[in-house]
């Protein structure tokens, strides 16, 4: 194999060629030094990538599920319709809620003399619109590249839309061009969400209360989680940012452990509300029935308490009982296949879980928009050098609070625990893939080509810039962003809807329609050369 990945960067420039080989691992556990690859650093240019923006990572991403909040996008108004609900976050009324604008779309709708001469007084005007139409209690300013670039003081904006109206305005300059991914934009959304809206508010919450961090509700998953959760008898304080709202978010630092999903997307948030706050995170897995199984283990294993334990144990034998006869009915279809991934988040991890689930084994996995520690691990987090570009974003140095820091359990049972179960820590994909498996980050266009001939795996699995590329391959592909109108995939009953969706796809009709390169191309290439006398 280490021969096949050669041949597909042989075709590059040389200077390419040493960039992208060290994009490319394969896996091995049986070698003695720590497998590394490089991340988080600026695609080569000419490179078709499918990475997203900053601004796509802060307003698509963190900032775009909150219900309770109108979101203004200061910039053209493309910009704004590329972020509409395009995730499928879906919200709904709770309680006593009264505010849900996921179905509106905000822009100021910059045009060529807004450029020239400033859009901040169109910024201003738009935020008296909204408040005028939909008196909401917050709004939230997202900035585009177009308004880095000429200087609108978004800032000062918030700070005089604040003074005039007695609400809460929280601007975020996430211009695109900041950061080489859209995880320059998640790392701004978590910012912002630390200073202006956790430890806000006060309510008082239960004794085996959580947050949820990184769970976008897409499709509905976040429903299913918590209502698996609430089941067993969590108080679920807040979902970061999943059919989440401002007036949850602020009581965040009230609950005693927060779940992260997401790890790449909000990692920051959980490790500054551990030092500001005292609140543990351990990592957990929705996707997949062991990963559920084994998130929920961990979760009554933190808290400690035989009640907790014996009913998370019932819990999950009742959710069992009732999805497993769905799993077993579909695995015939799927057991033997092959899948690859390629997503953004933890996804092409998460996923893989679930592949496991119905027998089926992954043979590539990539991240659009990765670190170092989302491939090898928090260990290797001290060993990370900041770059020019990480400099862009600020970072937060915070302190405990006097008055709200706590911990739960006592650190020397911390210390013991965190032995058995991923407390504040996340021990990234390499680890989990089989060894002579592929990992890629930022692939591109040409290398998915590369692989599915040379792979020829059963399922590919990416996002919507990926999707029909691969279908023209004769590959079936699953859109894991938005879920192609599907869902919900986490959880249980998740599960059962993943299994229909894979088995319902890899045994359509149309991929005998379609010839896949590999049957109709050589696949070994040679050249004659002419000896000249």
């Amino acid at each position: 194999m280490k021969d096949v990945v050669n041949k597909i960067v042989d075709k590059y420039p040389a200077s390419v060629f040493k960039n992208r080989k060290q994009h490319i691992v394969l896996v091995d556990h049986d070698t003695e030094e720590p497998q590394t690859i490089t991340a988080n650093t600026r695609t080569i240019p000419g490179i078709i990538t499918s990475r997203g923006c900053c601004y796509a990572g802060c307003k698509g991403v963190v900032i775009g599920p909150i219900k309770d909040a109108i979101t203004i996008t200061h910039g053209p108004i493309g910009c704004a319709y590329y972020s509409w609900l395009t995730r499928r976050n879906k919200a709904k009324l709770e309680g006593n809620e009264t505010d849900n604008f996921l179905q509106y779309c905000f822009s100021t709708d910059l045009q060529e003399g807004d450029i020239v001469f400033g859009g901040e007084k169109k910024l201003k005007q738009a935020i008296t619109e909204v408040v005028e139409t939909f008196h909401p209690k917050n709004i939230m300013i997202c900035s585009t590249c177009p308004v880095g670039l000429i200087g609108d003081d978004i800032n000062a904006v918030a700070t005089w839309a604040e003074a005039q109206y007695g609400i809460t305005v929280i601007p975020f300059s996430c211009e695109g061009y900041k950061g080489v991914t859209q995880s320059a934009g998640h790392h701004i959304a978590n910012n912002q969400i630390i200073k202006k809206i956790v430890g806000t508010g006060n309510r008082e919450v239960g004794k085996y209360s959580i947050n949820i961090l990184g769970e976008y509700n897409i499709g509905g998953d976040s429903w299913e989680i918590e209502r698996v959760l609430k089941k067993i008898g969590y108080d679920v304080v807040s979902v970061m940012t999943g059919n989440g709202s401002v007036e949850n978010m602020s009581n965040a630092h009230k609950a005693n452990l927060n779940l992260v999903q997401c790890y790449r997307s909000i990692n920051y948030i959980a490790d500054m509300i551990n030092t500001k706050y005292g609140a543990d995170w351990l990592k957990v897995n929705f996707i997949g029935l062991q990963s559920c199984v084994d998130s929920l283990r961990d979760l009554a294993k933190y808290f400690d308490d035989p009640a907790l334990v014996a009913r998370t144990e019932a819990v999950i034998a009742e959710e069992l009982a009732e999805v497993q006869p769905i799993i077993e009915k579909y695995r015939p279809v799927c057991e033997g296949k092959t899948a690859a991934m390629y997503v953004g988040g933890s996804r092409a991890l998460h996923y893989q879980y679930m592949f496991n689930d119905l027998g089926m084994d992954t043979v590539l996995a990539g991240f659009e928009f990765a670190h170092r520690d989302d491939y090898e691990g928090s260990d290797v987090i001290p060993f990370i050098k900041e770059d020019a570009d990480s400099k862009n974003i600020e970072s937060l140095h915070l302190e405990p609070d006097e008055q709200k820091y706590r911990l739960f359990i006592p650190r020397e049972k911390f210390e013991k625990l965190r032995q058995e179960i991923p407390l504040n820590y996340f021990g990234g994909m390499i680890k989990f893939m089989n060894n002579g498996s592929v990992v890629v980050d930022d692939i591109n266009h040409y290398e998915i080509d590369e692989f599915i001939k040379i792979l020829k795996p059963d399922i590919f699995c990416a996002g919507i810039k990926e999707k029909y590329q691969i279908h023209k391959m004769g590959v079936f592909s699953k859109q894991l962003h938005s879920y192609d109108y599907s869902g919900p995939y986490a959880g249980f009953k998740g599960a059962a809807n993943f299994a229909r969706d894979i088995a319902m796809g890899l045994t359509a009709p149309v991929w005998n329609m379609i010839q896949p390169p590999w049957k109709t191309e050589p696949m070994l290439e040679g050249y004659y050369i002419k000896e000249v006398v």
